[in-house]
């Protein structure tokens, strides 16, 4: 029995045989073409196939997974009208009178690699999103269809040097009991469908997975990243038994998910989720959740070209706390910059990005962010329970900044006769040790804290 580790990607125990995943060849000839107007044309036609296979996949993926991983086909829609990328593309045909294939090619490469030197790890991700999308128009230009697994006809373990989120969400789950890959990362859209789809998954297992045969026999571990390959049968016997205690484990937990949090000494707990998006808000609410403990708003920053206006924001918002109803939740404030950029922004380069000009120091920097955020916010709290949460707070000047700005918001949205939240509380992340250290003097200006433990360790 040989022993591979991975990236635990998705919880679950997976007992069966190999299939390698065979991508179609997508490999082409750089030509010069005669006629750049009529490849343009040519280009044009394929993307407009490329968003329809996407609205279809997307309605697949929403069906099987939920929205929440749907979505992340609609991100995909919108690289396909990223003007930065399109005009790369279009640029080459008209100005170096390439093929689109070169051109598509080239394009999507230089935008991934760009992504990939990012010093932030959801972020890099993105790189295989942006490949996912150019192969899938270039498949289009090629006349390539989509079947790399259409030899599969008995449930099976997938084995691949790494899988884009259209091939996740195109597995048949009736013929595959879980995946494995040489590459990829736990925050991987292809990770994260994994979790949805509820497959047991590992990523990241190294070149040897792409050495087993088709048809060794596998147990995969998504919980510890571990593929035993040709397990005997007392180790196959114990994976099943596993199994069958899991599945009894998960049952008695959905049962049980919407009763309070007791301890064994009376002490009631409220338990409350981390989201960052309406999809994640009505999961958490089904999986028992009582509010929002840290609702991320870079989501509606990530994967496009321009800010979001006030209104996109008050819309998603309210869509969130509607969900929630009268239960708490916590809406952090933009938490980007340094480490975490987005390309529209233009941010200075940093020698320590994490004490530059990041969060709430952005935030107060460019009222371009702040000021349409901060309305949205208040509007979307009218007659809910939301609070706000300035990120990385590191002196009393900050929050008593960061608050004039809110009330001044709040007293424009009420001159233009707006509904707004009656009272707001305050909190701040404690996630640095400036704010630790001088904690006393910060809780005299806030309602709340939230300590990120990951950040001060």
């Amino acid at each position: 029995m040989k022993t591979l580790r991975g990236i635990a990607a998705s919880r679950g125990i997976a007992i069966g045989p190999a299939f390698h995943f065979r991508r179609a060849d997508l490999s082409f000839e750089r030509r010069t073409v005669e006629d750049p107007t009529a490849e343009l044309a040519r280009f044009q036609a394929a993307l407009e196939t490329a968003r329809e296979q996407l609205a279809d996949v997307y309605a697949k993926a929403e069906a099987e997974s939920g929205a929440a991983q749907a979505a992340i086909f609609q991100a995909h829609a919108l690289m396909l009208e990223d003007p930065e990328l399109l005009d790369a593309v279009r640029t080459a045909i008209e100005e170096q009178c390439i093929n689109a294939e070169a051109a598509l090619s080239d394009a999507a490469e230089t935008y991934a690699q760009m992504l990939e030197t990012l010093d932030d790890e959801y972020l890099s991700a993105r790189a295989a999103d942006v490949r996912d999308v150019a192969a899938r128009v270039l498949r289009i230009l090629l006349g390539v269809a989509e079947s790399p697994t259409a030899n599969l006809t008995v449930p099976s373990i997938i084995l691949a040097r790494d899988l884009t989120p259209s091939d996740t969400v195109l597995l048949d789950k009736s013929l595959v009991l879980g995946f494995c890959t040489a590459e990829g990362g736990a925050t991987s859209h292809t990770a994260i469908l994994a979790r949805g789809l509820g497959l047991p998954a590992i990523v990241g297992a190294g070149p040897s997975v792409l050495e087993i045969p088709d048809g060794a026999m596998l147990v995969l571990d998504g919980g510890d990243g571990t593929l035993l390959v040709g397990p005997d049968e007392g180790t196959v016997a114990e994976y099943r038994a596993r199994q069958a205690a899991a599945t009894v484990v998960l049952a008695r937990a959905r049962e049980k998910a919407h009763e309070p949090a007791v301890t064994r000494d009376g002490h009631r707990v409220e338990v409350v989720a981390n989201i960052g998006n309406v999809e994640g808000a009505r999961a958490a609410l089904e999986a028992g959740a009582e509010g929002v403990g840290l609702l991320r708003t870079e989501f509606l920053y990530l994967e496009r070209s321009r800010l979001p206006d006030e209104e996109e924001q008050y819309r998603a918002y309210r869509a969130i706390v509607d969900v929630f109803g009268d239960r708490p939740v916590v809406l952090r404030t933009l938490d980007i910059g340094g480490d975490k950029d987005l390309p529209y922004l233009d941010l200075p380069h940093e020698m320590n990005p994490f004490l530059g000009l990041r969060a709430i120091r952005l935030c107060l920097a460019r009222p371009e962010l702040f000021r349409p955020q901060l309305r949205a916010a208040l509007r979307a709290g009218a007659g809910r329970n939301l609070k706000l949460m300035f990120p990385m707070v590191a002196t009393v000047s900050e929050v008593r900044a960061a608050r004039a700005v809110l009330e001044e918001c709040r007293a424009e949205l009420l001159d233009e006769g707006q509904p707004v939240a009656e009272k707001m509380e305050v909190g701040i992340m404690v996630e640095i040790p400036a704010a630790a250290l001088m904690a006393d003097h910060l809780a005299a200006e806030v309602d709340f804290f939230s300590i990120g433990t990951n950040d001060l360790s």
